[in-house]
């Protein structure tokens, strides 16, 4: 299971460390947080423990309200289950009972001068993302049109030269070679570089290149949501080529399936130009719209009305 510490979670979002100062390597397995609010007034039966736990305003101003033995208790309930750290947000103090329980647990506490509401969906996105399954393929991601395309096919079919005219066509780069996919939910897969291979696209006969350096910050981008999974191969002669492609074919990364194309090379053909249609066509059916089921539709609509002398 992958887990994130205490610590680079600290210095991802600049916290404070108000206490556990020697329990920053705590680590963090759960990709959402929690508000501890039903469990501050003692309801325990789906406490999430092993989340972080966001103290905002109205946590601490509660804590606030209640007397000593109370807020002794109340504190004491939770604490009890070691969460791996508290956050308070929105930089509030008068924190000192709330400091000394975490020191006794040996629980971090950490503050943010950030709002809660802004700080959770920061912090909820850094967490999905850091702690997604993830797996690395062979092929090129880029974003074509605003969205996220996996280029797949076998080693010198073609796949990083494609990619260099798309960016020159004014696409972006997001990783060559290796692409790291990170599965963000039952549906959602994103596609990002492994940090070494930013930036670097890699051509037979050039070499590295910097896409950066040469095309400027817009022919690349750090990660993009996975669309369409094209695999470019060799042209087979006798093959059918011209299907309707009615039913939708599909390639499976950890459970979330891409739809999927084919797409054959020959001297001449415009790989590139196939490659934003297929980016084009994929976004209409996205809005409801399907070429060959229209063309279908029309053929059934003449079989139905056929020409009377």
């Amino acid at each position: 299971m992958k887990s994130i510490t205490i610590e680079s979670l600290a210095r991802q979002f600049s916290l404070e460390v108000l206490a556990g100062e020697d329990q920053l390597h705590r680590t963090i397995t759960r990709s959402r947080t929690h508000r501890p609010g039903l469990e501050f007034i003692g309801y325990f039966d789906f406490f999430p423990m092993n989340r972080v736990q966001i103290l905002g305003q109205k946590e601490i101003y509660y804590l606030h309200e209640l007397t000593h033995d109370e807020r002794k208790l109340r504190i004491g309930n939770i604490v009890k289950y070691h969460p791996p750290c508290f956050i308070v947000t929105t930089g509030q103090e008068g924190l000192t009972y709330l400091t000394q329980y975490c020191s006794q647990e040996g629980i971090p506490l950490l503050r943010t001068n950030e709002p809660t509401s802004e700080f959770i969906a920061k912090l909820d996105t850094y967490m999905t993302k850091a702690l997604a399954p993830e797996t690395a393929v062979h092929g090129v991601c880029l974003n074509v049109f605003g969205m996220g395309i996996l280029l797949r096919g076998h080693s010198g079919v073609g796949k990083s030269e494609t990619a260099h005219r798309l960016i020159g066509r004014g696409h972006r780069l997001v990783a060559d070679d290796i692409v790291v996919l990170k599965k963000l939910s039952p549906q959602t897969i994103l596609g990002t570089h492994n940090e070494k291979n930013k930036e670097f696209l890699a051509m037979r006969s050039i070499g590295l290149m910097n896409v950066v350096r040469v095309y400027g910050n817009m022919a690349f981008q750090d990660e993009t949501r996975i669309a369409l999974d094209i695999e470019l191969t060799k042209w087979q002669k006798n093959s059918l080529n011209n299907e309707l492609e009615l039913e939708s074919r599909f390639t499976e990364y950890m459970g979330v399936q891409i739809p999927h194309i084919e797409i054959q090379l020959q001297p001449g053909r415009d790989v590139v130009g196939l490659i934003e249609a297929a980016a084009n066509n994929w976004n209409l059916k996205q809005q409801g719209y399907s070429a060959a089921e229209e063309f279908m539709q029309r053929l059934a609509e003449d079989d139905s009305n056929p020409d009377t002398e």
